[in-house]
Protein backbone atom coordinates (compact mmCIF):
# COMPACT_ATOMS: atom_id res chain seq x y z
CA UNK A 1 0.00 0.00 0.00
CA UNK A 2 2.85 2.50 0.84
CA UNK A 3 4.20 1.45 -2.97
CA UNK A 4 0.80 2.28 -4.63
CA UNK A 5 0.69 5.58 -2.43
CA UNK A 6 4.21 6.79 -3.07
CA UNK A 7 3.65 5.88 -6.75
CA UNK A 8 0.58 7.86 -7.16
CA UNK A 9 1.78 11.04 -5.56
CA UNK A 10 4.94 10.57 -8.31
CA UNK A 11 1.94 10.22 -10.64
CA UNK A 12 0.21 13.28 -9.35
CA UNK A 13 3.87 15.18 -9.34
CA UNK A 14 4.38 14.64 -12.76
CA UNK A 15 0.29 16.00 -13.83
CA UNK A 16 1.47 19.26 -11.98
CA UNK A 17 4.31 19.80 -13.84
CA UNK A 18 2.97 19.34 -16.81
CA UNK A 19 0.15 21.40 -16.02
CA UNK A 20 2.61 24.56 -15.19
CA UNK A 21 4.90 23.37 -18.31
CA UNK A 22 1.63 23.35 -20.93
CA UNK A 23 -0.40 26.05 -19.41
CA UNK A 24 1.53 29.04 -21.13
CA UNK A 25 0.93 26.68 -24.35
CA UNK A 26 -3.00 26.54 -23.18
CA UNK A 27 -3.06 30.47 -22.94
CA UNK A 28 -1.73 30.63 -26.38
CA UNK A 29 -3.91 28.67 -28.61
CA UNK A 30 -6.64 30.11 -27.03
CA UNK A 31 -5.11 33.12 -27.55
CA UNK A 32 -3.62 32.56 -30.90
CA UNK A 33 -7.10 33.11 -33.32
CA UNK A 34 -6.89 36.77 -32.33
CA UNK A 35 -3.02 37.17 -32.88
CA UNK A 36 -3.78 35.05 -36.66
CA UNK A 37 -6.93 37.50 -37.32
CA UNK A 38 -5.85 40.32 -36.43
CA UNK A 39 -7.21 43.44 -38.22
CA UNK A 40 -4.35 45.82 -38.03
CA UNK A 41 -3.54 45.76 -41.85
CA UNK A 42 -7.51 45.40 -42.90
CA UNK A 43 -7.15 49.32 -43.42
CA UNK A 44 -4.52 49.24 -45.13
CA UNK A 45 -5.88 46.49 -47.81
CA UNK A 46 -9.02 48.66 -47.91
CA UNK A 47 -7.36 51.87 -49.34
CA UNK A 48 -5.33 49.55 -51.41
CA UNK A 49 -8.63 48.07 -53.23
CA UNK A 50 -10.52 51.25 -53.67
CA UNK A 51 -6.73 52.98 -55.12
CA UNK A 52 -6.89 49.85 -57.49
CA UNK A 53 -10.89 50.92 -58.23
CA UNK A 54 -10.44 54.29 -58.81
CA UNK A 55 -7.48 53.29 -61.20
CA UNK A 56 -9.16 51.35 -63.33
CA UNK A 57 -12.13 53.66 -63.67
CA UNK A 58 -10.06 56.67 -64.18
CA UNK A 59 -8.38 54.16 -66.89
CA UNK A 60 -11.53 53.34 -68.56
CA UNK A 61 -12.39 57.25 -68.70
CA UNK A 62 -8.71 57.53 -70.66
CA UNK A 63 -9.89 54.56 -72.36
CA UNK A 64 -12.95 56.22 -73.59
CA UNK A 65 -11.09 59.42 -74.62
CA UNK A 66 -8.32 57.46 -76.72
CA UNK A 67 -11.02 56.36 -78.41
CA UNK A 68 -13.12 59.21 -79.33
CA UNK A 69 -9.69 60.82 -80.87
CA UNK A 70 -8.98 57.76 -82.61
CA UNK A 71 -11.88 58.10 -84.82
CA UNK A 72 -10.00 61.09 -86.63
CA UNK A 73 -7.97 59.55 -89.96
CA UNK A 74 -4.17 60.89 -88.43
CA UNK A 75 -2.77 61.32 -84.95
CA UNK A 76 -3.56 64.10 -82.35
CA UNK A 77 -1.87 65.54 -79.17
CA UNK A 78 -5.27 64.50 -77.81
CA UNK A 79 -4.63 61.36 -78.72
CA UNK A 80 -0.94 61.52 -77.50
CA UNK A 81 -1.67 62.91 -74.29
CA UNK A 82 -4.69 60.32 -73.54
CA UNK A 83 -1.75 57.63 -74.76
CA UNK A 84 0.69 58.88 -71.73
CA UNK A 85 -2.38 59.41 -69.06
CA UNK A 86 -3.34 55.77 -69.84
CA UNK A 87 0.73 54.86 -69.23
CA UNK A 88 0.91 56.97 -66.54
CA UNK A 89 -2.71 55.88 -64.33
CA UNK A 90 -1.42 51.54 -65.69
CA UNK A 91 1.53 52.03 -64.31
CA UNK A 92 0.44 53.18 -61.14
CA UNK A 93 -2.50 50.73 -61.00
CA UNK A 94 1.06 47.83 -61.68
CA UNK A 95 2.24 49.38 -58.46
CA UNK A 96 -0.69 48.85 -56.39
CA UNK A 97 -0.99 45.12 -57.60
CA UNK A 98 2.47 44.59 -56.27
CA UNK A 99 1.63 46.19 -53.26
CA UNK A 100 -1.26 43.34 -52.92
CA UNK A 101 0.93 40.92 -53.81
CA UNK A 102 3.14 42.25 -50.88
CA UNK A 103 0.75 41.85 -48.77
CA UNK A 104 -0.16 38.28 -49.94
CA UNK A 105 2.93 37.53 -49.49
CA UNK A 106 3.66 38.57 -45.94
CA UNK A 107 0.14 36.41 -45.02
CA UNK A 108 1.73 33.42 -47.03
CA UNK A 109 5.21 33.61 -44.63
CA UNK A 110 3.16 34.41 -41.75
CA UNK A 111 0.67 31.03 -42.34
CA UNK A 112 3.56 29.00 -42.95
CA UNK A 113 4.95 29.91 -39.92
CA UNK A 114 1.75 29.59 -37.73
CA UNK A 115 1.53 26.08 -39.14
CA UNK A 116 5.21 24.72 -38.72
CA UNK A 117 3.96 26.27 -34.93
CA UNK A 118 0.74 24.46 -34.63
CA UNK A 119 2.51 21.37 -35.98
CA UNK A 120 5.16 21.60 -33.09
CA UNK A 121 2.64 22.11 -30.50
CA UNK A 122 0.37 19.14 -31.94
CA UNK A 123 2.97 16.90 -31.90
CA UNK A 124 3.79 17.86 -28.45
CA UNK A 125 0.40 17.61 -26.83
CA UNK A 126 -0.23 14.15 -28.56
CA UNK A 127 2.87 12.73 -27.15
CA UNK A 128 1.79 14.41 -23.62
CA UNK A 129 -1.67 12.85 -24.20
CA UNK A 130 -0.40 9.04 -25.40
CA UNK A 131 1.46 8.83 -22.66
CA UNK A 132 -1.22 10.04 -20.20
CA UNK A 133 -3.59 7.32 -21.73
CA UNK A 134 -0.61 4.55 -21.48
CA UNK A 135 -0.89 5.32 -18.33
CA UNK A 136 -4.45 5.49 -17.72
CA UNK A 137 -4.62 2.36 -19.23
CA UNK A 138 -1.99 0.21 -17.17
CA UNK A 139 -3.43 1.76 -14.15
CA UNK A 140 -7.07 1.48 -15.02
CA UNK A 141 -7.81 -0.46 -11.37
CA UNK A 142 -10.64 0.80 -9.32
CA UNK A 143 -9.11 -0.85 -6.48
CA UNK A 144 -6.31 1.18 -6.91
CA UNK A 145 -7.42 4.42 -6.96
CA UNK A 146 -9.92 3.78 -4.30
CA UNK A 147 -6.77 2.46 -2.37
CA UNK A 148 -4.75 6.13 -3.06
CA UNK A 149 -7.80 7.97 -1.71
CA UNK A 150 -8.11 5.76 1.71
CA UNK A 151 -4.86 5.15 2.42
CA UNK A 152 -4.66 9.17 4.08
CA UNK A 153 -3.68 9.46 7.02
CA UNK A 154 -6.20 11.80 7.41
CA UNK A 155 -9.68 13.62 6.26
CA UNK A 156 -8.50 16.38 4.13
CA UNK A 157 -5.38 14.37 3.13
CA UNK A 158 -8.30 12.07 1.70
CA UNK A 159 -9.83 14.91 0.08
CA UNK A 160 -6.50 16.43 -2.04
CA UNK A 161 -5.79 13.18 -3.18
CA UNK A 162 -9.35 13.06 -4.46
CA UNK A 163 -9.07 16.75 -5.74
CA UNK A 164 -5.87 15.80 -7.54
CA UNK A 165 -7.09 12.78 -9.47
CA UNK A 166 -10.17 15.14 -10.64
CA UNK A 167 -7.63 17.69 -11.61
CA UNK A 168 -5.97 14.63 -13.46
CA UNK A 169 -9.06 13.93 -15.38
CA UNK A 170 -9.84 17.68 -16.12
CA UNK A 171 -6.16 17.60 -17.71
CA UNK A 172 -6.79 14.65 -19.47
CA UNK A 173 -9.86 16.28 -20.84
CA UNK A 174 -8.64 19.71 -21.35
CA UNK A 175 -5.45 18.00 -23.72
CA UNK A 176 -7.71 16.11 -25.69
CA UNK A 177 -9.92 19.57 -26.18
CA UNK A 178 -6.62 21.28 -27.11
CA UNK A 179 -5.46 18.81 -29.75
CA UNK A 180 -9.04 18.50 -31.07
CA UNK A 181 -9.17 22.66 -31.58
CA UNK A 182 -5.07 22.60 -32.16
CA UNK A 183 -5.96 20.21 -35.07
CA UNK A 184 -8.92 22.65 -36.60
CA UNK A 185 -7.51 25.83 -36.33
CA UNK A 186 -4.36 23.96 -37.95
CA UNK A 187 -6.67 22.82 -40.84
CA UNK A 188 -7.91 26.60 -41.49
CA UNK A 189 -4.89 27.72 -41.57
CA UNK A 190 -3.99 25.71 -44.21
CA UNK A 191 -6.79 25.99 -46.15
CA UNK A 192 -6.16 30.23 -45.63
CA UNK A 193 -2.68 29.06 -46.92
CA UNK A 194 -4.06 27.09 -49.88
CA UNK A 195 -6.27 30.91 -50.73
CA UNK A 196 -3.64 33.16 -50.20
CA UNK A 197 -1.56 31.00 -53.21
CA UNK A 198 -4.50 31.28 -55.58
CA UNK A 199 -4.85 34.56 -54.83
CA UNK A 200 -1.36 35.53 -55.12
CA UNK A 201 -1.40 33.11 -58.62
CA UNK A 202 -4.04 35.42 -60.15
CA UNK A 203 -2.46 39.18 -58.75
CA UNK A 204 0.58 37.61 -60.39
CA UNK A 205 -1.29 37.03 -63.73
CA UNK A 206 -3.19 40.31 -63.35
CA UNK A 207 -0.30 42.25 -62.97
CA UNK A 208 1.74 40.59 -66.26
CA UNK A 209 -1.44 41.48 -68.15
CA UNK A 210 -1.25 44.88 -67.04
CA UNK A 211 2.29 44.98 -68.01
CA UNK A 212 1.74 43.68 -71.49
CA UNK A 213 -0.89 46.29 -72.24
CA UNK A 214 1.48 48.91 -70.73
CA UNK A 215 4.14 47.83 -73.38
CA UNK A 216 1.34 48.23 -76.59
CA UNK A 217 0.87 51.26 -74.79
CA UNK A 218 4.22 52.49 -74.95
CA UNK A 219 4.81 51.41 -78.23
CA UNK A 220 1.81 53.00 -80.02
CA UNK A 221 2.55 56.16 -77.73
CA UNK A 222 6.20 56.47 -79.76
CA UNK A 223 4.39 55.78 -83.32
CA UNK A 224 1.91 58.70 -82.42
CA UNK A 225 4.59 60.54 -81.17
CA UNK A 226 6.45 60.18 -84.26
CA UNK A 227 3.58 60.89 -86.51
CA UNK A 228 3.09 64.26 -84.81
CA UNK A 229 6.76 65.23 -85.43
CA UNK A 230 7.09 65.27 -88.62
CA UNK A 231 3.44 67.74 -88.57
CA UNK A 232 5.55 70.06 -86.62
CA UNK A 233 5.01 73.73 -88.47
CA UNK A 234 1.28 73.06 -88.23
CA UNK A 235 1.14 72.38 -84.39
CA UNK A 236 3.44 75.25 -84.07
CA UNK A 237 1.12 77.40 -85.90
CA UNK A 238 -1.99 75.52 -83.50
CA UNK A 239 0.28 76.90 -81.09
CA UNK A 240 1.05 80.70 -81.77
CA UNK A 241 -3.05 80.83 -82.90
CA UNK A 242 -3.43 79.61 -79.14
CA UNK A 243 -1.17 81.99 -78.10
CA UNK A 244 -3.21 85.22 -79.36
CA UNK A 245 -6.27 84.00 -78.88
CA UNK A 246 -5.60 83.49 -75.26
CA UNK A 247 -4.14 87.07 -75.01
CA UNK A 248 -7.32 88.18 -76.51
CA UNK A 249 -9.50 86.52 -73.77
CA UNK A 250 -7.38 87.65 -71.27
CA UNK A 251 -7.94 91.48 -72.36
CA UNK A 252 -11.66 90.81 -72.74
CA UNK A 253 -11.71 89.65 -69.17
CA UNK A 254 -9.09 91.93 -67.20
CA UNK A 255 -11.45 95.34 -69.25
CA UNK A 256 -14.57 93.26 -67.50
CA UNK A 257 -12.73 93.26 -63.55
CA UNK A 258 -11.18 96.91 -64.26
CA UNK A 259 -14.34 97.64 -65.04
CA UNK A 260 -16.21 96.19 -62.32
CA UNK A 261 -13.92 97.84 -60.16
CA UNK A 262 -14.29 100.86 -61.59
CA UNK A 263 -17.87 100.53 -61.13
CA UNK A 264 -17.80 99.60 -57.41
CA UNK A 265 -15.44 102.10 -56.69
CA UNK A 266 -17.51 105.20 -58.25
CA UNK A 267 -20.40 103.92 -56.44
CA UNK A 268 -18.65 104.17 -53.24
CA UNK A 269 -17.27 107.25 -53.90
CA UNK A 270 -20.70 108.71 -54.60
CA UNK A 271 -22.39 107.17 -51.94
CA UNK A 272 -19.48 108.73 -49.78
CA UNK A 273 -20.09 111.85 -51.16
CA UNK A 274 -24.23 111.45 -50.83
CA UNK A 275 -22.95 111.50 -47.06
CA UNK A 276 -20.85 114.51 -46.53
CA UNK A 277 -23.29 116.72 -49.09
CA UNK A 278 -25.96 115.67 -46.34
CA UNK A 279 -23.51 116.53 -43.27
CA UNK A 280 -22.68 119.97 -44.88
CA UNK A 281 -26.44 120.99 -45.57
CA UNK A 282 -27.25 119.92 -42.29
CA UNK A 283 -24.30 121.62 -40.46
CA UNK A 284 -25.39 124.92 -42.91
CA UNK A 285 -28.95 124.61 -41.89
CA UNK A 286 -27.79 124.75 -38.36
CA UNK A 287 -25.14 127.55 -38.73
CA UNK A 288 -28.03 129.39 -40.20
CA UNK A 289 -30.47 129.40 -37.21
CA UNK A 290 -27.89 129.61 -34.84
CA UNK A 291 -26.95 133.10 -36.79
CA UNK A 292 -30.37 134.10 -37.05
CA UNK A 293 -31.41 133.53 -33.37
CA UNK A 294 -28.78 135.73 -32.24
CA UNK A 295 -29.80 138.53 -34.70
CA UNK A 296 -32.82 138.81 -33.11
CA UNK A 297 -31.86 138.98 -29.88
CA UNK A 298 -29.42 141.61 -30.62
CA UNK A 299 -32.27 143.27 -32.39
CA UNK A 300 -34.72 142.95 -29.42
CA UNK A 301 -31.76 144.30 -26.93
CA UNK A 302 -31.26 147.48 -28.80
CA UNK A 303 -35.16 148.41 -28.99
CA UNK A 304 -35.51 147.95 -25.47
CA UNK A 305 -32.04 150.08 -25.09
CA UNK A 306 -34.39 153.03 -27.38
CA UNK A 307 -36.50 153.04 -25.19
CA UNK A 308 -35.42 153.66 -22.03
CA UNK A 309 -33.34 156.17 -23.08
CA UNK A 310 -36.24 158.03 -24.98
CA UNK A 311 -37.77 158.33 -21.59
CA UNK A 312 -34.73 159.69 -19.58
CA UNK A 313 -34.02 163.06 -22.18
CA UNK A 314 -35.68 165.41 -22.79
CA UNK A 315 -34.68 167.13 -25.82
CA UNK A 316 -33.30 164.50 -28.40
CA UNK A 317 -29.59 165.07 -29.57
CA UNK A 318 -28.49 164.37 -33.37
CA UNK A 319 -27.77 160.84 -33.48
CA UNK A 320 -24.03 159.57 -33.30
CA UNK A 321 -22.88 157.53 -36.73
CA UNK A 322 -24.24 153.83 -36.13
CA UNK A 323 -21.35 152.09 -35.64
CA UNK A 324 -20.32 149.10 -37.82
CA UNK A 325 -21.28 145.66 -36.28
CA UNK A 326 -18.47 143.39 -35.56
CA UNK A 327 -18.11 140.38 -38.08
CA UNK A 328 -17.46 137.33 -36.24
CA UNK A 329 -15.56 134.57 -38.15
CA UNK A 330 -16.82 130.93 -37.70
CA UNK A 331 -14.40 128.53 -37.77
CA UNK A 332 -14.70 125.87 -40.32
CA UNK A 333 -16.08 122.50 -39.28
CA UNK A 334 -13.77 119.96 -38.44
CA UNK A 335 -14.10 117.05 -40.56
CA UNK A 336 -16.09 113.97 -39.87
CA UNK A 337 -15.63 110.13 -40.68
CA UNK A 338 -17.07 110.12 -43.74
CA UNK A 339 -14.88 112.94 -45.08
CA UNK A 340 -12.29 110.67 -45.13
CA UNK A 341 -11.29 109.16 -48.69
CA UNK A 342 -12.97 106.23 -49.73
CA UNK A 343 -10.73 103.01 -49.31
CA UNK A 344 -10.78 101.25 -52.58
CA UNK A 345 -8.80 97.48 -51.79
CA UNK A 346 -12.55 95.71 -51.51
CA UNK A 347 -14.51 97.35 -53.51
CA UNK A 348 -15.90 94.50 -54.69
CA UNK A 349 -16.94 93.41 -51.74
CA UNK A 350 -19.01 96.91 -50.76
CA UNK A 351 -22.33 95.20 -49.97
CA UNK A 352 -23.16 92.55 -47.80
CA UNK A 353 -24.50 90.27 -50.57
CA UNK A 354 -21.00 90.38 -52.37
CA UNK A 355 -19.21 89.92 -49.23
CA UNK A 356 -21.57 86.99 -47.88
CA UNK A 357 -20.93 85.39 -51.61
CA UNK A 358 -17.32 85.72 -51.65
CA UNK A 359 -16.85 83.93 -48.36
CA UNK A 360 -19.24 81.41 -49.85
CA UNK A 361 -17.06 81.05 -52.29
CA UNK A 362 -14.24 80.56 -50.10
CA UNK A 363 -15.99 78.34 -48.34
CA UNK A 364 -16.39 75.92 -51.10
CA UNK A 365 -12.26 75.64 -52.28
CA UNK A 366 -11.98 71.85 -53.50
CA UNK A 367 -15.02 71.15 -53.31
CA UNK A 368 -16.33 72.93 -56.70
CA UNK A 369 -17.94 71.08 -59.38
CA UNK A 370 -16.54 70.63 -62.72
CA UNK A 371 -18.28 72.83 -65.62
CA UNK A 372 -18.82 69.38 -67.49
CA UNK A 373 -20.34 65.92 -66.75
CA UNK A 374 -17.85 64.14 -67.82
CA UNK A 375 -14.09 65.16 -69.47
CA UNK A 376 -10.49 65.40 -68.29
CA UNK A 377 -7.79 68.05 -67.99
CA UNK A 378 -5.68 68.14 -70.90
CA UNK A 379 -3.92 71.65 -70.20
CA UNK A 380 -3.02 72.82 -66.50
CA UNK A 381 -2.48 75.92 -64.90
CA UNK A 382 0.47 78.03 -65.88
CA UNK A 383 3.81 77.46 -67.59
CA UNK A 384 3.37 73.84 -69.15
CA UNK A 385 5.60 71.72 -71.60
CA UNK A 386 4.49 70.83 -74.80
CA UNK A 387 3.52 67.52 -75.49
CA UNK A 388 5.28 67.32 -78.26
CA UNK A 389 7.51 69.65 -78.90
CA UNK A 390 9.59 69.72 -75.29
CA UNK A 391 11.90 72.99 -76.59
CA UNK A 392 8.63 74.60 -76.76
CA UNK A 393 6.73 75.59 -73.39
CA UNK A 394 2.90 77.03 -73.30
CA UNK A 395 1.42 79.62 -70.58
CA UNK A 396 -2.11 78.47 -69.84
CA UNK A 397 -4.27 81.45 -67.55
CA UNK A 398 -6.88 78.58 -66.25
CA UNK A 399 -7.31 74.83 -67.16
CA UNK A 400 -8.37 73.59 -70.46
CA UNK A 401 -10.65 70.18 -69.95
CA UNK A 402 -11.68 67.73 -72.93
CA UNK A 403 -14.96 66.77 -73.35
CA UNK A 404 -17.37 65.55 -75.98
CA UNK A 405 -18.06 67.90 -78.85
CA UNK A 406 -20.97 70.07 -77.70
CA UNK A 407 -21.06 69.06 -74.32
CA UNK A 408 -22.99 71.26 -71.80
CA UNK A 409 -21.04 73.64 -70.02
CA UNK A 410 -21.95 74.70 -66.43
CA UNK A 411 -21.52 77.61 -63.91
CA UNK A 412 -19.46 76.13 -61.11
CA UNK A 413 -21.22 78.71 -58.82
CA UNK A 414 -23.79 80.71 -57.94
CA UNK A 415 -23.57 84.16 -59.73
CA UNK A 416 -24.39 87.05 -62.03
CA UNK A 417 -23.23 87.29 -65.63
CA UNK A 418 -21.00 90.21 -66.21
CA UNK A 419 -19.99 89.74 -69.70
CA UNK A 420 -20.87 87.84 -72.77
CA UNK A 421 -18.30 88.26 -75.67
CA UNK A 422 -17.16 86.75 -78.77
CA UNK A 423 -13.63 86.05 -79.51
CA UNK A 424 -12.56 86.18 -83.14
CA UNK A 425 -11.15 82.93 -83.59
CA UNK A 426 -11.59 81.63 -80.10
CA UNK A 427 -14.91 80.70 -79.41
CA UNK A 428 -17.31 82.46 -76.96
CA UNK A 429 -16.35 83.95 -73.41
CA UNK A 430 -19.08 84.27 -70.31
CA UNK A 431 -17.80 85.90 -67.28
CA UNK A 432 -19.84 85.10 -63.84
CA UNK A 433 -19.11 87.20 -61.10
CA UNK A 434 -19.56 85.74 -57.56
CA UNK A 435 -18.14 88.64 -54.95
CA UNK A 436 -14.58 89.75 -55.56
CA UNK A 437 -14.41 85.91 -57.51
CA UNK A 438 -15.04 85.42 -60.99
CA UNK A 439 -15.34 82.51 -63.17
CA UNK A 440 -14.10 82.84 -66.63
CA UNK A 441 -15.65 80.07 -69.42
CA UNK A 442 -13.60 80.35 -73.14
CA UNK A 443 -13.70 78.48 -75.92
CA UNK A 444 -17.60 77.89 -75.85
CA UNK A 445 -19.16 76.83 -79.28
CA UNK A 446 -22.94 78.28 -78.02
CA UNK A 447 -24.40 80.36 -74.69
CA UNK A 448 -27.05 80.29 -72.83
CA UNK A 449 -27.16 83.40 -70.91
CA UNK A 450 -26.38 86.94 -71.13
CA UNK A 451 -24.83 89.69 -69.65
CA UNK A 452 -26.74 89.99 -65.95
CA UNK A 453 -28.63 86.76 -65.67
CA UNK A 454 -28.21 85.50 -62.26
CA UNK A 455 -27.47 81.90 -62.57
CA UNK A 456 -27.11 79.04 -60.17
CA UNK A 457 -24.16 76.12 -59.48
CA UNK A 458 -25.09 73.92 -62.01
CA UNK A 459 -26.93 75.52 -64.15
CA UNK A 460 -25.90 75.32 -68.12
CA UNK A 461 -24.80 78.18 -69.69
CA UNK A 462 -23.38 76.88 -72.93
CA UNK A 463 -21.49 74.14 -74.75
CA UNK A 464 -18.23 73.10 -75.21
CA UNK A 465 -16.17 74.26 -78.45
CA UNK A 466 -14.53 72.01 -80.76
CA UNK A 467 -10.79 71.79 -81.59
CA UNK A 468 -10.80 70.31 -85.02
CA UNK A 469 -6.64 69.93 -84.46
CA UNK A 470 -7.43 67.69 -81.55
CA UNK A 471 -10.70 66.18 -82.46
CA UNK A 472 -12.33 66.95 -79.83
CA UNK A 473 -14.65 69.17 -77.45
CA UNK A 474 -12.98 71.09 -75.28
CA UNK A 475 -13.70 73.99 -72.66
CA UNK A 476 -11.17 76.63 -70.67
CA UNK A 477 -12.23 77.46 -66.95
CA UNK A 478 -10.48 80.52 -65.17
CA UNK A 479 -10.87 81.64 -61.79
CA UNK A 480 -9.97 84.90 -60.61
CA UNK A 481 -9.58 87.15 -57.13
CA UNK A 482 -9.62 90.63 -58.33
CA UNK A 483 -7.30 91.07 -61.10
CA UNK A 484 -5.11 87.66 -59.58
CA UNK A 485 -5.45 84.39 -61.43
CA UNK A 486 -6.44 81.11 -59.75
CA UNK A 487 -5.10 78.04 -60.22
CA UNK A 488 -8.70 75.87 -60.85
CA UNK A 489 -7.50 72.93 -60.11
CA UNK A 490 -6.96 73.68 -56.26
CA UNK A 491 -10.80 74.93 -56.64
CA UNK A 492 -12.63 72.30 -58.23
CA UNK A 493 -13.09 68.85 -56.49
CA UNK A 494 -10.84 65.68 -57.98
CA UNK A 495 -12.10 63.34 -59.60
Amino acid sequence: MKFVNCHFAAIFKTIMLNLKKFLPLVLAIGLLPALLYAQAPTQSREELEHKKRELQKEIDEANQALKETKKSTRESVSQLRALKEKITLRSRLINSINEEINFINGDINTAYRDIKTLEKDLDTLKSQYSKLVVYAYKNRSTYDMLNFIFSAQTFNDAIKRYQYLKQYRDYRRRQADNILSTQVLLNKKIESLRVQKEKRSGSLKTEQEQRTILEADKKEKDEVLTGLKGREKELVADINKNKKDAQKVQAAIQAVIRREIELERKKAEEEALAKRKAVEEKKRREEAARKAAAAAAAAAAANKAADNTAKNTPEPKPAAPEPKPEVVKTPPPAPADDDKPVRTENVLEATPEALALSESFESNRGKLPWPVTSGNVIGHFGRQQHAVMERITVENDGVIIGTAKGAPVKAIFTGEVRKVAVIPGGGSLVIIRHGQYFTNYARLQSVNVKSGDKVTTGQVIGTAGINELENLGEVELQIYKGVVRQNPESWIRRK
